[in-house]
């Protein structure tokens, strides 16, 4: 890591080489919501149709306000809240509202990569210890709520989350989530132990090592039996489902969080890397890398949700089969796969009496395709059930749960950034404090305050984090940063800073977006979701054994004190941003966006970031 000491008064670390950044910035944007949020998408809306709303959110939204993020942080070489605050004091609460996402984000972030450690750890077991179910009390058979389940799914709710019925009934802290949290806030610390010189160094395997794992599990995924039907499900396109608004506001919503913009992480990255860059090009490059790395990723996962559906529907057949065999008194094979539905149109026909009376479970390949799956739905029930079925399937869950702890720690590092950067930048601990102690402080307090997901409520209270925390708050984040950049700092200067940084002006497609598609697009996606979330209650699925429908969840509303909570999540983050506009028009200190306010105490003749009174003085 190189140390630059422009200016006399300041330094600021730089990257080691241009690989690293990009390296960095990649891992950030590519998460594990690439791998379990991206394909179940794409599994409700139609297959290969999502991917038209998907793509036009990428072109005229998620690119445009990344490479708005990369270059302004490379031309002020600031991170967050210094840039907004030096374009105009008026806007200095968007970056303490990036700072805040950045901070709740980290602490459920942090609470998946626990549960993927509890899972990695088991995963050496022969057998895996969700293959079976336990035996119950009196050793006299299987545990019932396991029998009525699944043994995916007991291994999930019981023996990780021992989840509660409802929000409100807290239980008993998980200790052994519990030490799994500590290790992985001990994980993220020693990566970040030194800054971006550690951090930078960490991110040569995880921002890499998850590509290899893909490939690996893409081999092995099209070698399975069902895999081609998985891929025709995924690229097939249901046309009429683009007639759904609900496709299009999921397709912004997925392009515009996949690449982590407005967290501040990507401005405090970019801050770091040299002034004189292409950050075009490499706005470009991460964005499309990300979207590939989605579509690439989602090949291996339909084929082994192919490959559980073809085992689901065989299964299925076989005891539709011993059924028919026992009740009609037929011979051994008499009955087989192949001929299965000829036999059922065959008995329907001649007894459709004894044929209902059977109650035989409907076998539908499609319909065993379409059981969708999300999130922790996706790595912790449907992977490790299909995963049971491959051969040698140690190797194949350890490799698993190593990737997905890869792609999130990747991610944390542009969550902890966006948090440690403006803490930095805005001088808020003295000096002497040295940054390991800080970056250690932080790690204890996110995982003190984090204990609330360890709780038998943890995995209700992580999906309101993960369903408000980052709605919300950062589309207006997104929002204002486009106004910041483009309205107060003004389309003529981002203009020169560009020129003075890449050689070359932006095109008018940038202009454009900038200018007016991507702010009214960013309008349109917030109104929407106000819109479809003032709509109904929101509700939740709670895990209850003594629910007559079980295994399937129980749906149940949010409690009133719950509902305030997540008013508060949603509003909490972004209440700086006017705060912040109010206090300095109160003082009268309306400042716009001076020549000078373009660079920073780290940048070329830069001014100094102690006296803000310094960001109006005139050029030399």
């Amino acid at each position: 890591m190189d140390i630059t000491q422009e200016s006399g008064k300041e330094t600021r670390p730089q990257w080691d080489n241009k690989i690293q950044y990009l390296l960095t910035c990649i891992g950030f944007a590519v998460g594990v919501g690439n791998l379990w949020r991206f394909p179940y998408l794409c599994q409700i809306y139609g297959g290969g149709a999502f991917l038209i709303p998907y793509l036009i959110a990428l072109v005229f939204e998620g690119l445009p306000l990344l490479y708005l993020e990369l270059a302004i942080g490379q031309r002020m070489r600031l991170g967050s809240t210094g840039v907004w605050y030096s374009i105009s004091p008026l806007l200095g609460g968007v970056g303490i509202a990036s700072m805040i996402v950045s901070f709740l984000v980290s602490l459920f972030y942090n609470t998946l990569l626990a549960w993927i450690l509890w899972y990695f750890f088991h995963s050496f077991q022969d057998p895996l210890p969700w293959s079976t179910c336990p035996l119950n009390q009196n050793r006299t058979g299987f545990n019932e709520e396991c029998e009525k389940s699944t043994s995916v799914n007991y291994f999930w709710y019981r023996e990780t989350l021992n989840i509660t019925t409802n929000i409100e009934t807290s239980g008993t802290i998980q200790w052994t989530v519990v030490l799994c949290l500590a290790s992985a806030w001990c994980i993220v610390y020693i990566c970040f132990i030194k800054g971006i010189q550690s951090m930078g160094k960490a991110v040569y395997v995880t921002a890499t090592f998850p590509y290899l794992v893909l490939t690996i599990f893409l081999i092995r995924a099209l070698t399975l039996p069902g895999a081609v039907d998985g891929i025709k499900y995924l690229f097939t396109p249901e046309w009429e489902i683009l007639m759904n608004p609900q496709v299009w506001l999921d397709a912004a919503t997925q392009i515009f969080f996949s690449l982590s913009v407005a967290f501040g992480g990507l401005i405090a990255f970019s801050s770091y890397t040299e002034e004189k860059n292409n950050c075009e090009r490499d706005a470009l490059l991460v964005g499309i890398i990300n979207s590939a790395t989605s579509l690439y990723g989602s090949i291996p996962i339909f084929s082994i949700l192919g490959f559980k559906a073809t085992s689901a529907y065989n299964l299925c057949k076989d005891r539709n089969i011993l059924a028919l065999t026992n009740h009609f008194d037929f011979p051994d094979q008499n009955i087989t796969r192949d001929n299965y539905d000829y036999w059922i149109d065959h008995f329907n026909q001649t007894h459709p009496d004894s044929i209902s009376g059977l109650n035989l479970r409907p076998c539908d390949l499609q319909a065993f395709l379409k059981q969708s799956a999300s999130g922790t739905g996706l790595a912790f029930i449907v992977f490790t059930e299909a995963v049971i079925e491959m051969p040698g399937s140690q190797i194949w869950a350890v490799l698993f749960f190593i990737m997905l702890f890869s792609l999130g720690l990747s991610s944390m590092f542009g969550n902890i950034q966006g948090v440690l950067t403006p803490i930095s930048d805005l001088k808020m601990l003295p000096k002497w404090i040295p940054d390991e102690l800080v970056t250690g402080l932080l790690c204890i307090v996110s995982f003190l305050v984090a204990l609330i997901f360890a709780l038998g409520s943890g995995n209700y209270w992580l999906e309101v984090f993960n369903a408000y925390v980052g709605s919300v708050p950062l589309l207006i984040i997104a929002f204002f940063e486009l106004v910041g950049v483009i309205y107060v700092r003004g389309m003529k200067r981002f203009s020169d800073d560009i020129l003075f940084m890449t050689g070359k002006r932006p095109n008018i497609f940038w202009k454009a977006c900038w200018m007016v598609i991507s702010p009214l697009m960013l309008l349109a996606v917030l109104i929407a979701y106000v819109v479809l979330q003032a709509a109904k209650r929101p509700t939740y699925p709670s895990w209850d054994p003594s629910y007559e429908s079980f295994p399937d969840t129980k749906t149940l509303e949010y409690p009133d004190w719950v509902f305030a909570i997540i008013i508060l999540l949603c509003v909490v983050p972004i209440v700086s941003i006017p705060i912040v506009a109010l206090h300095r028009l109160i003082r009268g200190g309306i400042r716009r966006s001076s020549p000078r306010s373009e660079l920073s105490a780290y940048s070329n003749g830069g001014f100094d970031a102690d006296h803000p009174e310094s960001y109006n003085q005139k050029p030399v």
